[in-house]
């Protein structure tokens, strides 16, 4: 069902600061993740796309393009991960998150939305692997799904109703 939904409507000052924030919480999040579950935490829980596609829900396509940029970038340049051999790959990644996420928010309602933004921009990602990878970009992305089956249930179980309440309470 198809639908004219706007992401929230927000002050420009409000739409930097919150950016500011997701990309944050992207950049931290892992690290949390890594503290408490380890290694392997981070592609089990998916901490970094959770918030770059709440970027990307909840203040459209240019902050969650924004967010998806930046949070690998500055990840890397504080601790290392993600690591520099598949830096170019996750940065594709989460920009197609966060871009996809805000462009089909403003179409789709609940569930919709995170789910195109995560199938979407799983395919994107093969592709990315494929032209900039010597690795098989369909075992890249089933891996990518078998590890991160929790976190891809978790984003979509929680980013609507993070959407919804943020919609109902904290910008009307």
């Amino acid at each position: 069902m198809m639908q004219n939904v706007q992401v929230l409507k927000i002050t420009r000052t409000k739409e930097i600061i919150f950016s500011a924030v997701f990309t944050a919480l992207a950049i931290y999040a892992p690290m949390v993740v890594h503290h408490f579950a380890g290694v392997d935490g981070g592609r089990k829980f998916l901490p970094m796309p959770f918030f770059v596609l709440l970027a990307g829900l909840t203040l459209g396509w240019r902050a969650g393009i924004a967010a998806g940029l930046a949070s690998p970038v500055i990840s890397f340049l504080l601790s290392g991960m993600p690591m520099l051999n598949i830096l170019p790959i996750i940065i594709i990644q989460l920009s197609a998150y966060g871009f996809l996420a805000g462009i089909l928010k403003e179409k789709f309602n609940g569930f919709i939305a995170p789910a195109g933004a995560i199938v979407l921009g799983l395919i994107l990602t093969g592709f990315a692997v494929f032209l900039f990878s010597e690795m098989n970009a369909a075992a890249y992305v089933i891996n990518a799904v078998r590890d991160g089956w929790v976190g891809i249930a978790l984003q979509l179980l929680i980013l609507p109703i993070i959407i919804k309440f943020s919609r109902d309470y904290l910008f009307d």
